[in-house]
């Protein structure tokens, strides 16, 4: 038996949480979902052209239901930051056994981040890159590195590994023209399944005592290649594996105690301006 919490049912999130929930030790989910199910949304989602209006909370509560009759549903249709609802969202990730970060801003990734810490929770967040050129998929296991040290070591300057990209091609305004083009369903349901995948991952005890850590396969992020982009990814479908080693001068997970209220804020605001989102 184990509990789901998990932000955001876009047309990656619903994908995530669909195949999560056709695992029978999912029996209970904690959605945050604020958005409205747009007409735009329809060509890149499973939901039908008929939904348009509706909440999207609403209506992946009645996808995973019609699946799952006995699974429980919890929807928080709030903003994951909204000061007025952190009551429920920190008993849900109190509660939880496994969290899931399927927001694409980075205030709500590093907010996330510090509520599974604070909880002792281990979580995982999927990124498609602009285009659907390719994913990124991250995990966080309790001894591992947060949010904050991934993003400060993948944006500091290009990684060790030649494939990885030096620029944020997360950003629509990337170096690469390709980059500016929407990602297709397929990319999508691609990075959503293998974030899907390490996710149930996490809630597999390895045989050495270690979430997501089976056979001594050891990494913390994941990037899998979509499309041969000349001078980026010489060959699509193509996995990458990082371990990534927590910051010890991080604000947010080093050794010094995370300042609490405004001071906190001011930090978070800090790394924020470092990585160039503010």
């Amino acid at each position: 038996m184990a509990h789901v919490f998990q932000v955001g049912a876009g047309s990656g999130g619903i994908v995530v949480l669909d195949l999560l929930a056709r695992d029978p030790r999912i029996t209970k989910v904690t959605l945050v979902e604020p958005d409205i199910y747009k007409l735009h949304n329809v060509h890149r989602h499973l939901f039908p052209s008929s939904s348009v209006g509706r909440p999207k909370g609403e209506l992946a509560a009645e996808w995973l239901r019609d699946r799952r009759p006995e699974l429980s549903v919890e929807v928080l249709a709030v903003d994951l930051t909204a000061p007025d609802h952190q009551a429920a969202i920190e008993q849900a990730a109190a509660a939880c056994d496994v969290g899931v970060c399927a927001a694409d801003n980075e205030p709500a990734k590093y907010h996330f981040d510090h509520l599974m810490r604070r909880h002792g929770k281990p979580w995982s967040l999927g990124e498609v890159l602009s285009g659907g050129i390719a994913g990124w998929v991250h995990r966080f296991p309790l001894d591992g590195p947060c949010y904050g040290c991934v993003a400060s070591y993948l944006q500091r300057g290009a990684p060790s590994d030649p494939a990885a990209p030096d620029p944020d091609y997360a950003d629509p305004n990337g170096q690469v023209r390709e980059t500016t083009i929407p990602a297709s369903k397929a990319s999508i349901d691609v990075v959503a399944s293998l974030h899907a995948l390490m996710t149930l991952d996490l809630l597999s005890p390895s045989p050495h005592g270690g979430e997501g850590e089976k056979n001594g396969d050891e990494f913390t992020s994941l990037l899998f290649t979509l499309t041969r982009v000349p001078g980026v990814f010489d060959e699509p479908y193509r996995a990458h594996k990082f371990r990534i080693p927590r910051s010890l001068t991080c604000l947010i997970c080093s050794a010094v105690p995370a300042p609490p209220g405004e001071d906190l804020d001011a930090a978070l605001d800090q790394a924020l301006s470092r990585l160039g989102h503010v």
